[in-house]
Formats: structure tokens, sequence, C-alpha cells
């Protein structure tokens, strides 16, 4: 409990840090002048926030996994950090490089870690009923949105701007050009028209994602109570398979 209450505290911190010193790190804008706004800054912190959040779902996963023997949630929960990692690099090298085209590769790995996230909670839905089957129904709803927006908005925006610059003939970075350029250099704008692309991710991602990152210490924290809320179908079987060993007459 003390290893997921560190994990969110990471994330919710990391999250209120870009909230209030907003940014966007490829085109280097910002809301205000400190050299808090400073993409290097703001990476750093949203990389170790993003793993601690992927290592919260990691968690809770195989926690039920173990509970209920469900191999497929078990096999997504050792996945879901790792891939996560992956995505971290490629937002890097995005960021470096002012490459757009990584940020969409990147987006497109938290669609897939989600899906399968999606997948280990379907898998859990037989296992449990009451509360916990509603809890999994609406992480189940509420992943197949986010899935939704990456797919038709987030990483369609990514795309755009990746071909608007190869058209336009875009010089990319170095990474150690862009390493002094993203410790160095942010431009402080207040015009909505620099915003715009920006605004539905971070309305959701600071928001939305941050109640996600506190229901699941929630939900670690009532292991003991989870039991009383196993399916009859679920508790039975295992039951009925013993009492038919035993009541077995040799031949």
């Amino acid at each position: 409990m003390e290893l997921m209450l560190f994990l969110c505290a990471a994330y919710v911190f990391g999250c209120a840090f870009r909230s209030f010193l907003p940014r966007a790190d490829v085109q280097r804008i910002c809301l205000f002048d400190t050299w808090l706004s400073s993409v290097v800054v703001g990476r750093t912190v949203a990389t170790v926030a993003e793993v601690c959040f992927a290592a919260q779902w990691a968690i809770i996963l195989h926690q039920l996994a173990t509970m209920t023997g469900a191999d497929t949630t078990a096999n997504v929960a050792w996945v879901i950090v790792p891939l996560i990692v992956i995505a971290e690099c490629f937002s890097w090298y995005a960021v470096l490089t002012r490459h757009y085209l990584g940020n969409a590769i990147e987006n497109s790995i938290w669609a897939v870690v989600f899906f399968l996230v999606g997948i280990g909670l379907c898998r859990l839905l037989p296992e449990f009923d009451g509360a916990v089957r509603v809890a999994l129904a609406v992480s189940i709803v509420g992943i197949a949105g986010y899935l939704a927006f990456l797919m038709a908005i987030d990483v369609p925006m990514y795309l755009a701007r990746w071909r608007a610059d190869v058209a336009g003939g875009s010089r990319l970075l170095r990474p150690l050009e862009g390493l002094r350029d993203v410790s160095t250099r942010w431009v402080v704008t207040h015009d909505v028209a620099e915003w715009k692309g920006e605004i539905a991710w971070m309305s959701l991602y600071f928001s939305a994602a941050v109640w996600a990152s506190l229901a699941l210490c929630v939900c670690y924290s009532l292991e003991d109570q989870l039991p009383r809320y196993r399916t009859e179908a679920t508790i039975a079987a295992p039951s009925s398979g013993a009492l038919t060993v035993v009541g077995e007459r040799p031949r």
C-alpha cells in the first residue's frame, strides 16, 4: 500500500506541476517565463509521473490476477511498464528532435497498453459480482473512451503536424542539439491559437487521469473486501472439484 501511495503521489504531483506550469514540448511554448517552464524540467517530471501511473495499473492488475488466477490479466500486468518505458523513449525523441512522428508513436503505444488493460479487466468481469463488477465495467467504458480519443483526435493531430513539417521542409534537430535547446529555450505565449491543439488532452490528463490514479489506490486498499464480491460460480468450482476427488472410490 505504501508503494501505491508513493506512485499515486508522484503522479498527482507531476500533474499538478504541469497544470500550473503548462507547456507544449515540441513547440517549446509555455505560459510563464521561469526555468521551471523549460521543456527539460517538464518532460522529466512527466516521464517519472507517467511511469508511476503505469506501475499503478500493473500492480492493481497483478493483485486481481493473483486473487482470481486470471493468467491473461497477469500477463498484461507484466508488459505494462516496459511498454510505457518504450513510449517515453519515443516521447523524448520527439521532444529533442522536434519530430512529431515520435509523439504519434508514443501515443499509439499508450493506446496498445490500455487496449491490453481493457482485455485484462474484461477477463476479470466473470470473477466478480456487485460493486466490483460495476467498477470494472466503468473502468472498461472509460478506457474505451480514452482509446477513441487517442485514435480519433490525439494521434491524428500529431500525424498531421508531422506531415505539415515534412511538406514545409522543417529541419529536425540532432539529439544533443535538441538537449541544449530544451534546456535553454522556452517561448512565453498566451495566444489561444497556439494552445488550441493542446487543450483537449491537457484537460483530460490533468483531471480524469488524476482521479483514476487516486481510484487505483482506493481499489488496492480494499483487497480484504474483494473476496466478498467473488461470484458464487468461481468460488464453488474449486470446492466442488475437491469434493469429487475426495468422494471417489478406488477402482
